[in-house]
Formats: structure tokens, sequence, C-alpha cells
């Protein structure tokens, strides 16, 4: 595999990963900004994402052996570049083979992308387009005029005016071409107000589900995480507690616990705040509604799941029957629905809104 197949995937690879940790405060901030969650502006913001992420690991790797490193100059003529394009012009064969103008294409072709979500996801014209490409450039070509900021003695790829250049020029030609995707998919521009309550769709449970699974793993594992580390420094010499899943055990009470006393504030779990839904009507009381509710979730079966040797059993059924109702309930309830006796709502519903007063608004 060449080194730029590897940086490529290097680039996806973290991309791929800083998104799904962002994953859960994008939806949140999508609900609250344009009132909903669409895959088209989802596969573009993992896109821009994987992007940004690429433009530093090029810019940064592979990192050379400090006893290896040619120190290099910089070049600060901005005519060196119309130079260069004009000599492979003038020159003997294909212009396109000649590597001065390919890194001039290759150089504005790499901008491009940034110019492109700059109109499409922020909404910004041209001279924005303009300021933030050179401004990005500009700390890419300090990053390595510097040393990667003095982690080499001295740079090791050139500081290139021509670059900026390039790298600018790419920008607003991205910007231009973000023109051609229709004004009603771009930016903060929405048909209804993010307040205004949409369906509780099937697709819309769903969305919440994931966003309660993402939560609760990244919240669980974490915490086992530390609690391993410390352990392994505070309590070296006891290997047995270090492999007995002791971290695991604490962190899933400790994660569920937090969902339960959200749940018993709210009524809502992590992923109902994220896509603005809620669970009401129940004829129970509520503090019994909301322990039920938060038992038929993701932080209630996998806690479960923690109880001696007939908990795995019990949490599988129930994980196997939360997946089952949720094809087979209004809306996808699912069973924390069934469980509490209560409907799906839009949280952007009045408050008084009964449970019978739903099925208008919801959506099978």
């Amino acid at each position: 595999m060449s080194n730029q197949t590897t940086l490529a995937v290097l680039a996806i690879f973290i991309g791929l990963t800083l998104g799904a940790l962002l994953f859960l405060p994008f939806v949140a901030v999508s609900y609250r900004r344009r009132g909903q969650v669409t895959l088209g502006r989802t596969v573009l913001w993992v896109a821009a994402v994987v992007y940004f992420q690429a433009i530093w690991i090029y810019t940064l790797a592979p990192l050379p052996d400090p006893a290896d490193i040619q120190c290099v100059g910089a070049i600060l003529d901005p005519m060196a570049t119309v130079r260069d394009v004009e000599h492979a012009f003038q020159s003997p064969g294909s212009p396109l083979r000649k590597p001065e103008l390919l890194q001039v294409v290759l150089n504005v072709l790499l901008f491009m992308p940034f110019g492109f979500f700059v109109r499409v996801l922020g909404n910004r014209g041209v001279v924005i387009s303009l300021l933030t490409g050179f401004g990005i450039s500009l700390l890419v070509e300090l990053t390595q005029l510097t040393g990667v900021w003095g982690l080499y003695p001295c740079a090791y790829r050139f500081f290139d005016v021509g670059d900026l250049m390039t790298n600018t020029t790419g920008a607003v030609l991205g910007s231009v071409v973000g023109l051609i995707v229709p004004a009603r998919y771009r930016g903060l521009e929405v048909s209804l107000d993010p307040d205004t309550p949409r369906p509780v769709t099937r697709g819309r449970r769903a969305l919440a589900m994931l966003c309660d699974w993402f939560g609760f793993t990244l919240l669980s594992g974490a915490l086992a995480v530390m609690m391993q580390l410390g352990l392994h420094y505070l309590a070296s010499e006891r290997q047995d507690l270090l492999n007995s899943g002791f971290s695991g055990t604490v962190s899933t009470l400790v994660a569920g616990s937090v969902w339960l006393a959200l749940i018993l504030a709210t009524g809502r779990s992590v992923g109902d705040l994220a896509v603005q839904v809620r669970y009401a009507g129940s004829t129970m009381p509520q503090v019994a509604a909301r322990v039920l509710r938060w038992l038929g979730g993701i932080a209630g079966i996998t806690v479960i799941g923690l109880a001696g040797t007939v908990g795995p059993v019990v949490s599988s059924l129930l994980f196997v029957t939360a997946c089952v109702s949720f094809f087979f309930t209004r809306n996808g309830r699912g069973l924390p629905g069934v469980l509490s006796g209560q409907e799906l709502q839009d949280a952007r519903e009045p408050r008084d809104s009964s449970a019978s007063d739903l099925t208008y608004r919801t959506a099978e």
C-alpha cells in the first residue's frame, strides 16, 4: 500500500471515528436549529469531518525521523507559481504530465471541498470562503514553516506563497460550485420553523434509540477506561481486581444511574432530548411510568444484565422484545411505551396534550 493510500485510509478512519463521537451532539443541534435531521446533510457533515482530517494528515504525515530531515526555506515569490505554469505549457510534451502544473491543479482541487462545505453547510458566500480558505491555508503553511510548531528544529516542507494563492482560489471555486445545490438544502434554511411540531415517525424514534445507544456506550466505555487506568496505578498489585471486570460493572451502573436520573427529572432519555420527543399520557403515577420507561430502554436493559446468572438471560429477552415491539407499536414507541403505558409525541407540542389527541400528529 502506497503512502498516499495509507494516509487516505487513516484520514477516513479518524474522520469516521470523530464523526461517531460527534453524532449525538450533531443530532441534538440539528433538531434545535433546523427542526430535523436529513440523510443528505448527515452525509455531507461526515464528508466534511473526513475532509478536514485529511487536510491535516496530509500536512503533517508522514512525520519524518528528526535525524533524517532536510531543512528547507520558504518560497516568498508569488510569481513563482505563474512561471511554473508557463513553463509547463511552453516545454515539450503534454502540460498535464508536468509536475509543476499538476501541483497547482492539485492545490486548487484540495481546497475546493472547503469552499463547497462553507457554502452548503455554513450558508456562507464567496467572501467568507475566501477569508476562511486563506486562513486555513496560512495555518497549514505556518505549520510547515515552523517545523510543526517547534516539534522539529527546522522546516522540512516548503512554506510557499503560491500554495496560499492556489488553495484560496480552490476555496472560492468550491463556493461557486456550491451554488448548484438548491437553496432549500443549504445552510440553515428550513421549510418550517424549528419550533414547529413534526410527526413522530418510526424513523425518528429509531434515531432516538441510536442516540441513546451511542451516548450510553460512550459514557460507560469512557468511565470503564478511566477506572481501569486508576486501578492500574492505585491497585496494581491486585491483578484479580484488574481482570475481574470490576471497572466494566461499575461504569455500567454509573451510566445507567445517569440515564435513570435524567429520565426521572425530565421524563426523557438522552435520545429523546436529542430528537425532541417525549412520552406522555400514562394513567399510572409519573415516577412509576418514568422508571418503567427507563427499564425498557438501553440503560435499564443493560443494567439488568448485571444481575447475577439470570440477569443476562432476562436482559437478552428484554432486548429482543424491545426490537420486536419497535416494529409493532404505534410510531415505534416500543418497550418503554408499552411498559409505561405512554404514547410518543413531539416535545414541542403543548404540555397539556393528552395521549388520545396524538393520533393525528403521529405517523405510523
